[in-house]
């Protein structure tokens, strides 16, 4: 610990720890601007409509990211206080830090949700996939994958963990940190 006697040592000290915290102000968590799946569909809306769900398309809200936050933010203050000290007050090294960790927390929490669980329509769609990579979904194939699972056709073998089907939103979380 130090100890420091005097206004003009204290004002020395703080103009050395406010010449590193001022290097980075904030990082962002979560889907980045410009990430988008292999057809071009832009990544963060996925992400809102399955946190948020979109009730007319059938899609329930699977909260993956507020829970996450409901859960990890309280540790998240003292957690970057501990880290500004141990980097010397390096405030872009404790937010690539922070950004890192809770990049984690986030890819957890969408591991850790199960549920609501799919739709026999959605596990018909991916096992339809599995016999042609090259579908395209469409209302088409909905109907089709509709009328299947109507039909009695197994889904048997087919992965129903919600969101991780191609891994790609799970692969797109990132962090950014910013000056």
């Amino acid at each position: 610990m130090v100890t420091l006697k005097g206004g003009d040592r204290l004002a020395a000290a703080l103009a050395e720890i406010s010449k590193n915290v001022s290097k980075a102000s904030s990082v962002d968590v979560g889907f980045l601007e410009g990430s988008t799946y292999p057809d071009g569909t832009n990544t963060a809306m996925v992400a809102a409509i399955q946190e948020f769900g979109a009730p007319k398309a059938g899609i329930p809200p699977r909260p993956f990211f507020r829970t996450m936050i409901e859960e990890k933010s309280p540790e998240w203050g003292d957690a970057v206080g501990a880290l500004l000290i141990n980097n010397d007050y390096d405030a872009a090294r404790t937010l690539g830090q922070t950004g890192a960790a809770i990049k984690g927390q986030l890819q957890q929490s969408i591991i850790d949700t199960y549920n609501p669980p799919l739709s026999q329509v959605t596990l018909m769609l991916r096992k339809m996939r599995a016999e042609d990579p090259d579908l395209v979904v469409t209302g088409k194939t909905v109907g089709e994958a509709a009328r299947r699972v109507k039909a009695g056709e197994s889904t048997e073998g087919v992965s129903t963990k919600p969101l991780v089907d191609s891994g790609h939103l799970l692969q797109s979380v990132d962090f950014e940190v910013k000056s």
